[in-house]
């Protein structure tokens, strides 16, 4: 499934070059440090075990793998996937202490890896950035072992009328911030665009199981503003 936003030539990899020295600032100001609480989350839901491989695709500067090294205190490895380099390096710089995570370029549908290598396949804030939703789906079940977990957070559609009028008029708002932010209001107006443009959860719940994953569902954080849908490679 292309996503026709997301196709336009080199727009996604302008977005973040453009914001990346500021893009944890903006995670917490955009959302009040909620993020925190959602990256959390799907660390819960997954209950990471020790001596188990993570991949975390879409990384951004690394919360994820972060989390999940912690929670399995220091005995596991990740491997954080991005297809920005300057994101990749700042995330190796905020968690030089972190032995246990190494770091690759490369996007989601074409991942640089083996079959049948992962326990535990993230993508946080990222799928919704891919050119194909398909191809990503389908690579993240090939690197995963049989056994092993899915687990999308993504900004969704919100099931409360008031929550989503509340969230819509803010969202307008974000380009400025951004602007005031960063310097650039483009890249949050893509935000904001990709975001309305994504497909809903019922939907994303499909394609996870036309790319061959069970037991699939998914949890609406914040009134569905973020979901968390997860699966099985069985």
């Amino acid at each position: 499934m292309q996503q026709k936003l997301q196709n336009t030539k080199n727009l996604v990899s302008d977005v973040f070059n453009k914001v990346y020295d500021k893009y944890d600032i903006m995670n917490n100001l955009m959302s009040f440090g909620v993020h925190k609480s959602w990256k959390k989350q799907l660390i819960y839901s997954m209950n990471p075990k020790s001596n188990k491989k993570l991949i975390d695709v879409a990384c951004g500067t690394g919360d994820i793998a972060k989390l999940f090294i912690e929670a399995t205190k220091n005995n596991s490895k990740v491997e954080c996937v991005d297809p920005n380099k300057k994101m990749i390096s700042l995330g190796k710089n905020k968690l030089k202490n972190y032995k246990n995570i190494s770091w690759k370029i490369a996007p989601a549908e074409k991942l640089p890896f083996k079959d049948s290598q992962f326990d535990y396949y993230a993508i946080s804030f990222g799928l919704r950035n891919t050119k194909n939703l398909n191809k990503s789906l389908s690579e993240a079940f090939r690197v995963l072992k049989k056994g092993g977990r899915f687990f999308c957070l993504e900004f969704s559609k919100i099931n409360n009328e008031y929550l989503d009028f509340i969230y819509n008029n803010y969202s307008k708002l974000i380009p400025f911030i951004g602007e005031l932010v960063v310097g650039e209001k483009k890249p949050y107006e893509y935000l904001v665009k990709s975001i309305k443009e994504f497909i809903d959860q019922d939907e994303l719940v499909n394609l996870m199981k036309k790319n061959k994953f069970k037991k699939c569902g998914y949890i609406n954080l914040n009134g569905g503003i973020v979901a968390l849908h997860s699966g099985w490679k069985i």
